[in-house]
């Protein structure tokens, strides 16, 4: 099991739990550490046109500092210029736009915490190397996701 750091600014997000789950199943030698980061419609509208060249609102992006990395355990010395100045292996980036998650909660008729948690957990699956860009990598991704989501106790009806 590694230990992942969340660095995440936001007073009200409860980054212990998602620390606790997220990484449960990944072997390392290394603790791992994640940033997360939320923005408005405008913020992720001008990243997703800068970073993917689409010029469009989207609800969460990731960025993985890391290649080829899903289900492999991860080695400290695989990686000797991608950790941080704490000594923690470095995943990468996911960023939530809070209107688009709070707009997806009611259209799916859940909890806006239950939105802001699936979205960290989709964003921090992408930095271990996860995808949905095929119907296997997306069946593999959601299974993923929703076992994290059920050992955090983060169910789909409104909370």
């Amino acid at each position: 099991m590694a230990k992942l750091i969340i660095e995440c600014e936001e007073t009200n997000f409860e980054g212990e739990l998602l620390e606790r789950c997220a990484a449960a199943d990944v072997e390392s030698d290394v603790p791992l550490a994640a940033e997360l980061l939320f923005t408005d419609e405008e913020g992720i509208r001008k990243l997703n046109a800068q970073m993917r060249g689409k010029d469009a609102v989207t609800d969460v992006l990731s960025f993985p500092n890391l290649e080829n990395i899903r289900g492999k355990a991860l080695r400290r010395a695989a990686f000797p210029f991608d950790t941080d100045e704490d000594g923690n292996l470095f995943l990468g980036s996911v960023v939530i736009c809070r209107e688009r998650a709070a707009q997806q909660a009611a259209e799916y008729g859940h909890s806006l915490r239950r939105e802001i948690y699936y979205l960290a957990v989709h964003g921090l699956c992408h930095l271990l190397g996860y995808d949905h860009e095929t119907e296997a990598d997306k069946a593999e991704m959601r299974a993923r996701e929703e076992a994290i989501l059920t050992a955090m106790q983060i169910r789909r009806e409104a909370e």
